[in-house]
């Protein structure tokens, strides 16, 4: 059964992605002129991104998802999974910020029955409480399901969680290393694709390898948010901070063609760029 606080919290928090949404029905109006973005609380401490081309995304819900893999899949182990979020912030475990949470990976396991409870440390029920974006899972062959959980400071579930993901492993391959799948530390951008052209809504989707991503509010050490620079010909660059912790954005941005630039901040070093991403060409018809 649902908390009631928590469901509060959710109605709460979509009244205030509704106003938002008010707020964004005059991009293309403002659009040449659009302010640089900021992180503002909504009625719940909740940090949304401000600015005009920013809208909801479709399904109006938060919740988590898998990057890279799709239902279904084979591979071989090890392989990296990576995680994506929807309309809410990262942040490490023992911090409070919003409705800012990290992510949780759950092998064969379902979703808990009581979301008022912290979940369990064990090999099944893994956590990531730095601020990661990404794990090695390496198991034997054999087909497993797995799915993402986010939770709070205390490690119990918010109603945000991924669909199962069921996969089969062929094979494990032994000795390979996580660092050789990892590769260095970087940031991607993994959507829109370079010299694209894009139908909107525009979802845009961020990834740190390597790195820890946070709200900025809490300024926890070794951890970043990330910044979006978009940029025109001839006109003004536009500045998206993602100061609670967010990474994805949907975008309405009006017709022409861009140049996006990503850039992971440090949350304790004011001004310092931690990483870049290789800019992204795309195109807006």
């Amino acid at each position: 059964m649902r908390h009631p606080e928590r469901r509060g919290r959710r109605a709460i928090e979509a009244a205030a992605v509704a106003a938002l949404m008010l707020g964004a029905g005059g991009a293309a109006a403002q659009a040449a002129d659009a302010p640089p973005s900021a992180a503002a609380p909504a009625a719940d401490g909740t940090d949304v991104v401000v600015h005009p081309w920013v809208v909801p995304p479709p399904n109006w819900s938060p919740e988590a998802y898998f990057t890279n893999l799709k239902d279904g899949a084979t591979t071989e182990a090890p392989f990296v999974a990576r995680f994506g979020l929807s309309m809410r912030g990262i942040v490490p475990a023992g911090k409070t910020a919003g409705s800012a949470g990290h992510h949780h990976l759950l092998i064969d396991q379902p979703l808990p029955l009581d979301f008022t409870k912290p979940l369990p440390f064990t090999e099944h029920y893994i956590h990531f409480g730095k601020g990661q974006m990404e794990t090695v899972v390496d198991l034997p062959p054999g087909t497993y399901t797995m799915r993402l959980v986010l939770a709070d400071q205390g490690h119990i579930p918010y109603f945000v969680y991924s669909k199962p993901l069921k996969f089969t492993v062929s094979k494990q391959n032994k000795g390979v290393t996580p660092a050789s799948l990892l590769g260095t530390p970087r940031v991607e951008l993994l959507s829109p694709a370079d010299r694209s052209t894009v139908q909107l809504p525009l979802r845009v989707q961020f990834h740190a390898s390597g790195l820890n991503v946070s709200n900025a509010a809490p300024k926890v050490p070794d951890t970043g948010h990330f910044r979006l620079v978009l940029e025109r010909p001839g006109q003004k660059a536009e500045i998206i901070e993602l100061e609670g912790g967010q990474t994805e954005l949907w975008l309405n941005p009006p017709k022409g063609s861009y140049n996006a630039r990503l850039e992971l901040m440090s949350n304790t070093a004011a001004g310092n760029v931690v990483a870049r991403a290789r800019p992204v060409a795309f195109n807006v018809p």
